[in-house]
């Protein structure tokens, strides 16, 4: 059985322990969130039954970075089944939405799409994700489960310090950019005292408890083809939006087999594409073909091909993934060993620029929960950056994700925007896999931070042998889209001098939340739970 608890690699945790159960354990962001994921558990319910309670408390209690027109995806491992199973629940552009439409009206940015109104508001697909998981895997209804998120959406919950801060953030780049009158339900909402809530302070919304009795209520029908389905329908039209009834009534969540690379003997697990887990897989299959020592988890040579493995797969990604049906190649072809062999072999000493390779033919909340029986749930959502699109449906509490902003105008990109597609997506969960059996979720949340964490994450744990907290709380590195690489403040100062010698462009950004947030969850082979939490934020484990 593989324990955990070395002193001698505190380092990596700041005084910090995993903590261990055996009942049942939600892993969130949020404490509320948490609560609530162990309050059902309490009731009877299980894992599938914590997430969905965890998530929908989550739109509550973080709405900086979630809401109900937020998009889903989840990976669970049934018990009983013994079978592990994937959820997609994005949702597709309008049908009225095109890159010719954004274009000739005069709503793209700089030759892109916008990042706020309605126009890069997709079909949200939380509701129908919680629905989904419910009908299928639950022991209680669905609106039983959403009770706890209703009850804080109702009696109001106190304001952390980091979600005041976030809060803050957003109300002071909307204060100045949100001229439209489409926005002034955001205002109403979020900043009802004419400015964001400070720490301590109570939050209530009472119009999204409205709305989440009503999902639960309805199944979720209701929001994609009853009465809050025909109010987000007039709200877009009025504003000039382009998602109307039809499309909601469209929306399904689909499962899906969850996508695998074997990972020195572990099978890393995530949604395939659309979702972006894809690059994390890339990369482990280039690492893979490297032996990491246990000692040289700190070393220039461990960081260097890390950073470039995972500079690898995202040129590779950026360039193929998009909607499956609209991809050019089977996506299998980007995960074979030889592919990452090959693309080993292209490693040297030095940083280097890659674009991508055609293989041999052949801002988001994340939450885990597990329960006493063997059940497991890796789930994340989002409205992508911060609140979204900045677009709360009046009346509703609903604020919708901005997902559409990821789409290209350039119809050369495979991610090109057409009617009914899905675009690129970045939150995603992942799940370890040992042997058949279930090890447990994981997830790193962070738009293109969330693979490079996933990558952290999994090497310190198989390779370098830490524990959840400790694999959670070691410091990250990020590589950005302009070729930089973001070190944390606690990243070694010399390793990061050493790295600046092989070429890569390292900069020192003091902004934790830019590192991502994350959580984990390992079943010991005696049922144990051992859990670790984001120590970045104000995240919280419950459970008994």
């Amino acid at each position: 059985m593989k324990t955990f608890f070395d002193p001698n690699l505190q380092k990596y945790s700041s005084q910090r322990y995993p903590i261990y159960a055996r009942g049942g354990m939600v892993n969130c962001s949020s404490p509320q969130a948490s609560a609530a994921g162990l309050e059902v558990l309490r009731q009877g319910g299980n894992a599938m039954d914590a997430a969905v309670a965890a998530a929908a408390a989550l739109t509550v209690t973080e709405p900086t970075a979630n809401g109900i027109g937020s998009d889903a995806f989840a990976i669970i491992w049934s018990e009983k089944n013994r079978r592990l199973y994937g959820l997609n629940s994005s949702g597709r552009a309008p049908m009225l939405l095109s890159a010719k439409a954004v274009l000739e009206n005069g709503q793209s940015v700089n030759g892109k799409m916008p990042i706020h109104g309605w126009t890069p508001v997709t079909v949200p697909g939380a509701p129908a994700a919680w629905a989904a998981i419910s009908k299928r895997f639950g022991n209680l209804t669905l609106e039983k489960t959403l009770q706890p998120a209703i009850r804080y959406a109702k009696e109001g919950y106190p304001c952390s310090p980091n979600l005041a801060q976030s809060w803050k953030s957003a109300y002071e780049i909307y204060k100045r950019e949100f001229k439209d009158p489409c926005f002034e339900p955001w205002f109403e909402t979020f900043a009802p005292k004419g400015r964001a809530y400070e720490a301590g302070e109570m939050i209530f919304l009472p119009d999204h408890a409205a709305t989440l009795e009503e999902i639960g209520k309805t199944g979720a029908e209701s929001f994609y083809s009853g009465d809050l389905a025909r109010v987000i329908d007039e709200k877009s039209r009025k504003y000039g939006g382009y998602l109307r009834y039809e499309d909601l009534a469209a929306h399904q969540a689909e499962w899906v087999e969850p996508a695998r690379v074997n990972y020195r003997g572990y099978e890393v697990c995530e949604i395939p594409p659309n979702g972006q887990g894809i690059a994390a897989l890339m990369a482990l299959n280039i690492l893979k073909e490297f032996s990491f020592e246990e000692s040289s988890r700190d070393s220039v040579q461990t960081c260097h091909r890390q950073i470039e493995a995972m500079k690898m797969a995202f040129a590779d990604a950026l360039h193929y993934v998009t909607d499956p049906k609209e991809m050019e190649l089977d996506y299998h072809r980007l995960l074979d060993p030889t592919f990452g062999a090959m693309r080993a072999r292209e490693m040297t000493d030095r940083a280097q620029i890659w674009t991508s390779m055609e293989p041999p033919k052949s801002g988001t909340v994340y939450l885990c929960c597990a329960d006493g029986e063997g059940n497991m749930v890796s789930y994340i959502q989002s409205n992508y950056r911060g609140f979204g699109s900045g677009i709360v449906v009046r009346g509703t509490g609903i604020s919708l994700q901005d997902r559409g902003a990821d789409f290209s105008l350039d119809p050369k990109d495979a991610n090109y925007l057409k009617p009914g597609k899905k675009t690129y997506h970045t939150i995603i969960p992942g799940f370890l896999m040992k042997d058949g059996a279930p090890v447990g979720p994981f997830g790193v949340m962070g738009a293109y931070m969330q693979p490079q964490g996933h990558v952290q994450v999994v090497m310190n744990y198989v390779d370098f042998h830490l524990d959840p907290q400790q694999a959670l709380d070691a410091p990250r590195w990020q590589w950005l889209r302009d070729g930089r690489i973001s070190v944390e403040s606690r990243f070694d100062p010399a390793l990061a001098r050493e790295l600046r010698r092989r070429g890569h462009d390292i900069h020192i950004d003091l902004s934790t939340p830019s590192f991502g947030r994350g959580q984990m969850i390992v079943r010991l082979d005696n049922g144990v739970l051992v859990g670790g939490t984001e120590s970045r934020t104000d995240s919280n484990i419950a459970c008994f």
